[in-house]
């Protein structure tokens, strides 16, 4: 039998160390065979040239898609999308695979399914089923009404796919990728690297090896006119509270202009001497980063998964990650320097956490591949009830 062809498409930053060791295990299985596509933000240098690390890692890709338009509004990301549907669409046709894999929630992800469900592609959506509100809200489940494979990461999310009407034998719970690389971190959390020599980035040289935090931060794109306002907010607490600061730039959501120009005055007019700023890390490195600070800060979904397991206290400032299911180790704030300052203090002078399995146990990757490898693939459905 000639092996399965599974295109996986990687959008952004993020959207690779979700899918990281799912990347491997297909790579590596001997019924599949890979093939990556880049597109998006995750192929620009601005916001961290991920393709740089994903071909670090070892895995040829397929295809390079360049979709991004600029703007940073939702206007742009509307027409970001429409032409990464047009490329998708050419792509696909070309590599002509077994099933498509697209990623989560982000907003040009749907332009995956779309190129795919069009074409007759079986569609395969990872991390479906999960409340995060916002335009990912309405991206992730009409991702999973394009659908016909669900490989969600929590049982409610299950149960969520399942009342949208999907069928049970389809929505299988996995768990999430990105547990894996934390599982194997929390293994082994030494921090076997100085993070400003490795890379670099813009800022004070910090003494951090006696206690830091880590600030990950990015628009909301339903507020995104406020985006500036509410890094401000940020940028003043963790300012006045002088702790050793390692910031992590926007990803390119609406708003992202608005974010990153609020970071860039702050930072030539305050000079603050407890920030150093960064475009990006390799996943497994980013992780040691966190599993060795006293607390993530912002508004990441880093902090609501991977923290979780790693048991790191996460400071989660306003609606970015509203209602999505998380352990004991966040605090939500608001908008607010004085919540934020009070907050962070508490976080730094607090116990690690017990690591919660909430979003799997750490074999999502060996899961997804044997699923993919295994299961009877089809691009026709019907809801179920």
């Amino acid at each position: 039998m000639p092996k399965r062809k599974i295109c996986v498409v990687v959008t952004a930053r993020p959207s690779y160390s979700r899918i990281k060791s799912a990347l491997t295990a297909i790579k590596n299985h001997p019924d599949l065979e890979l093939q990556l596509v880049i597109a998006g933000s995750a192929l620009l240098d601005r916001y961290g040239n991920a393709v740089d690390f994903i071909e670090k890692d070892g895995f040829p890709i397929a295809a390079k898609v360049f979709m991004v338009l600029e703007g940073e509004n939702p206007t742009t990301m509307a027409k970001t999308t429409g032409l990464g549907v047009m490329e998708l669409t050419n792509v696909f046709y070309n590599l002509k695979p077994d099933a498509v894999i697209t990623i989560a929630d982000r907003f040009e992800t749907i332009a995956t399914s779309i190129a795919a469900a069009y074409q007759n592609i079986p569609l395969v959506h990872i991390q479906g089923g999960e409340v995060t509100g916002s335009i990912d809200e309405k991206v992730r489940h009409a991702n999973t009404k394009l659908a016909d494979l669900h490989l969600v990461s929590s049982d409610d999310a299950r149960e969520r796919v399942i009342k949208l009407g999907e069928s049970t034998q389809m929505v299988i719970n996995t768990g999430c990728p990105s547990i894996d690389l934390a599982k194997e971190i929390h293994e082994t959390p030494n921090l076997d690297f100085n993070p400003l020599e490795k890379y670099g980035g813009v800022g004070a040289k910090l003494d951090w090896k006696n206690g830091y935090i880590v600030v990950m931060q990015h628009p909301v794109t339903t507020e995104y006119k406020e985006s500036k306002k509410q890094i401000q907010e940020t940028l003043k607490a963790v300012k006045n509270l002088n702790y050793p600061t390692f910031w992590f730039w926007p990803n390119v959501d609406a708003g992202s202009d608005g974010t990153s120009n609020g970071i860039r005055a702050f930072r030539e007019l305050e000079h603050p001497k407890n920030i150093h700023f960064f475009k990006n890390m390799e996943p497994l490195d980013f992780l040691k980063l966190l599993i060795n600070s006293k607390a993530l800060v912002g508004n990441s979904s880093a902090g609501i998964r991977e923290c979780a397991y790693l048991g790191l206290p996460v400071v989660n400032i306003g609606n970015r990650q509203f209602r999505r299911s998380r352990a004991a180790n966040v605090t939500d704030v608001s908008y607010s320097q004085i919540e934020i300052e009070k907050a962070i203090k508490k976080a730094i002078t607090s116990e690690k956490f017990e690591s919660s399995t909430i979003y799997g146990d750490g074999d999502a990757g060996t899961k997804i591949a044997e699923i993919l490898a295994t299961t009877a693939l089809t691009f026709s459905k019907t809801i179920t009830y």
